[in-house]
């Protein structure tokens, strides 16, 4: 027998607040026509139903449902639900008000709050203890000394990170790290480079740090270093390591510069880089030959850029010398990017479903949910809900979650 809401005839109209439909555009960072346009209704049709003039049917409000991400149910409360506060916006320049949004990270930021709450639910199910983060940080702490205790917090050794070699042996070893440690990890695809590379969300229990998986594997490293550092500071936020300025001007460049040199002290610690032989033995050289670079990120699983930086830092190479490989090492990256993108095209392929679902949902968080769900705390329709997948695919995410990483 069919439900009483699948039910209702399509032209019962649905009495509910009008506010309701104007938060849930808002707050998916649509605008009054771009929203029009997703729901298939004319601009001035949609400022009726927010404005009282007139409400929509059900069958309207499903379609609203699916447009804005919400569920069905949230436009029949009384009020709109509490909306944490907007992300700090790190990505913008002196002068420049704060970038808008888009739908896409708006609903990133969504769901990795929402994937936090059920964590937090299930920890408690499961009578299991969720540790709080005992590391801070203020910005004027020396970033050396910061890195240096989140790398031994991590329990990160040399000779660890000196086997990662695979293109993607440091990024699984360095969010395994993250995640023993009680952070949740989270990646996303459905976000552009150009838009975000990292966001964090600046908890002391289950604190959260989202990753861009279109980034290069070494790029994801370094942002999520970086988004460690947010986190050390109580301040998360959007943004792109990648544009951080070298020469701070505002409070927000501050921080941004405080926190790529923590990342670097942490990913390449001071006194590892210079007893290096390839360092050790030339120690008045100033400009590197490629062979040396190169051999060096190598033997600390870093891009060669996080290298040049380390030496402008420990004032061994100089500004004109890095900045100069830097947009050497910038053009090389995109005609990669180029070649890449070019290749995903002819192939057509996509990696299979449990394989993105791991990455995206995270291990910790995946394994926290198969584990409510075998201790039989939650059903099997939560675990789909949760994992945002079929359940034809659980036995396959299972399988991926205890076998060693294999990235999308």
């Amino acid at each position: 027998m069919p439900d009483h809401e699948s039910a209702t005839p399509r032209s019962v109209r649905a009495i509910i607040n009008p506010a309701l439909l104007e938060w849930a555009r808002t707050t998916a960072g649509l605008s009054i026509e771009a929203a029009a346009k997703k729901l298939g209704v004319k601009r001035e049709r949609l400022m009726e139903w927010e404005e009282r003039r007139l409400q929509p049917t059900v069958t309207q409000l499903r379609k609203a449902a699916n447009v804005y991400k919400r569920p069905l149910a949230v436009f029949f409360l009384p009020q709109p639900p509490a909306t944490p506060e907007p992300p700090h916006d790190f990505r913008r320049l002196p002068g420049q008000d704060p970038a808008h949004l888009s739908s896409d990270l708006l609903l990133e930021m969504r769901r990795a709050r929402r994937r936090r709450t059920i964590a937090l639910e299930l920890f408690g199910d499961l009578e299991r203890t969720v540790r709080a983060l005992p590391l801070r940080a203020a910005p004027n702490d020396d970033p050396e000394l910061v890195g240096a205790r989140g790398r031994e917090w991590l329990g990160v050794t040399p000779a660890q990170q000196a086997r990662w070699i695979g293109t993607y042996d440091a990024l699984n070893g360095w969010i395994t790290a993250f995640e023993s440690q009680g952070f949740l990890v989270f990646q996303t695809t459905d976000i552009e480079l150009d838009e975000m590379r990292g966001f964090s969300l600046s908890e002391r229990r289950l604190p959260v740090i989202a990753l861009n998986a279109k980034d290069y594997p070494h790029a994801r490293v370094f942002t999520l270093m970086h988004e460690f550092a947010h986190v050390m500071l109580d301040t998360g936020g959007v943004c792109d390591p990648e544009r951080v300025a070298r020469l701070a001007r505002t409070s927000d460049e501050r921080v941004e510069v405080f926190c790529n040199h923590v990342a670097g002290a942490l990913l390449v610690p001071r006194d590892a880089l210079l007893v290096d032989p390839r360092i050790a033995s030339n120690p008045g050289r100033r400009e590197w030959p490629e062979t040396a670079i190169s051999a060096v990120s190598e033997a600390f699983a870093v891009s060669r850029e996080v290298i040049l930086r380390r030496l402008l830092i420990l004032s061994r190479t100089t500004e004109t010398f890095y900045e100069r490989k830097r947009r050497e090492y910038q053009a090389q990256y995109a005609a990669v990017s180029a070649r890449a993108r070019e290749r995903a095209r002819e192939q057509q392929g996509h990696p299979p479903v449990y394989r993105i679902a791991v990455r995206d949902n995270g291990r910790q968080y995946t394994r926290l949910v198969l584990d409510a769900f075998e201790g039989e705390r939650i059903t099997a329709a939560d675990v789909s809900d949760y994992l945002g997948v079929r359940l034809k695919h659980l036995e396959r995410i299972a399988d991926a979650v205890d076998r060693p990483r294999v990235e999308a």
